[in-house]
């Protein structure tokens, strides 16, 4: 059924819609736009108005007046708000289509690994009335470690974690087959959330994510101790007690100690799906190393504590921020070698 449909994609796209960024790859020209999937809407007698998406929206998260809400339309990898989603899709497609010569492009859209059949029909409807021609899904992890060049096609087994903004997507492939895919619903934005708890109850000061996304992306360590990195942080909220603005200092220690809780849920998923691979292959990957991906992945000595926590080395991808898209962005440019892993929505 598959058989001929990637044959042609040339002047096509490939979204990697996540949960924090969405990225577009346009074969022969890479990634072409990187946003933060945020969309802003203003409502006005009862009809809702989108007035900005990207990087555009996010600046107003915490700070926009009455009658206008900031919002995530992806939650945990999937769509939670289908309007917003489909306008911010449509809208990052005309981005994209602005450097080239088509009116509607097929495209290809990542899923995560866990996603149930009625996540993934919504995805492929919404992204069919954003525009699109002919929509096609894949599943991230799969995607993830094409993207990162991973020997997929070896009877060596491979295993990738990418760690995204809602889900962490684990898969293990060999023999260009899949194993083992699984998705769990803890990553980038549940470290975001753990920092703000951990500053509420230690030090009784209200922060919003974006600042806890700071404090992770400038000072975020997995363990307390970094060569060149130990720094301690200064976080402006309002304090719980008094009710006014204030500022305290985080340890290094401080916010190791916050990120210990999901990473330890990842290493539990990381572990569970180990146990569950056949012996050669476990002993492949023991012997290779498990790929880190996704914007979590960057997160400062993450593969050397996964690595104590679990007992088997990490690595981290070339790109790590950009290999779900450009994983799609091979697959368009195959010419059909990778038709195996499309999946249709039921």
């Amino acid at each position: 059924m598959m058989k001929g449909l990637i044959g042609g994609f040339r002047d096509d796209l490939a979204v990697d819609l996540g949960t924090a960024n969405t990225l577009v790859y346009v074969p022969g020209k890479g990634v072409v736009l990187d946003e933060p999937s945020v969309v802003a809407i203003r409502a006005r007698n009862g009809v809702r108005e989108v007035i900005a998406v990207g990087a555009k929206a996010k600046i107003m998260l915490g700070r926009a007046p009455d009658g206008i809400e900031t919002i995530r339309p992806m939650r945990d990898g999937v769509i939670a708000d289908f309007v917003a989603a489909e306008e911010m899709l449509r809208q990052f497609i005309k981005r994209a289509k602005r450097t080239m010569g088509f009116l509607r492009p097929r495209i290809l859209v990542c899923v995560p690994a866990s996603s149930t059949p009625v996540e993934r029909r919504a995805i492929y409807e919404s992204t069919l009335s954003a525009g699109a021609r002919r929509a096609m899904l894949i599943e991230e992890p799969i995607a993830a470690a094409l993207g990162a060049e991973l020997p997929v096609h070896e009877p060596k087994g491979s295993m990738v974690v990418d760690i995204g903004g809602g889900t962490t997507d684990i898969a293990v492939m060999a023999l260009g087959g899949v194993l083992k895919a699984i998705s769990i619903r803890c990553a980038g934005n549940a470290m975001d959330e753990a920092i703000v708890r951990y500053v509420r109850r230690h030090h009784n000061l209200l922060v919003g994510d974006s600042n806890a996304e700071r404090i992770k992306v400038e000072a975020g360590a997995a363990v307390p101790q970094i060569n060149g990195k130990a720094v301690d942080v200064f976080i402006r909220g309002r304090d719980t007690r008094r009710g006014v603005p204030t500022e305290v200092v985080l340890k290094p220690a401080d916010i190791a100690q916050a990120l210990s809780s999901p990473i330890e849920t990842i290493a539990e998923a990381i572990q569970r799906t180990l146990e569950q691979l056949p012996p050669e292959i476990a002993a492949d990957i023991i012997d290779r190393g498990i790929c880190l991906t996704g914007g979590g992945a960057l997160l400062e000595k993450l593969d050397v504590d996964l690595q104590r926590r679990t007992g088997v080395r990490f690595f981290l991808a070339p790109n790590p921020l950009q290999s779900v898209v450009l994983g799609c962005g091979k697959v368009l440019e195959s010419q059909g070698e990778y038709e195996e892993f499309l999946i249709r929505p039921a």
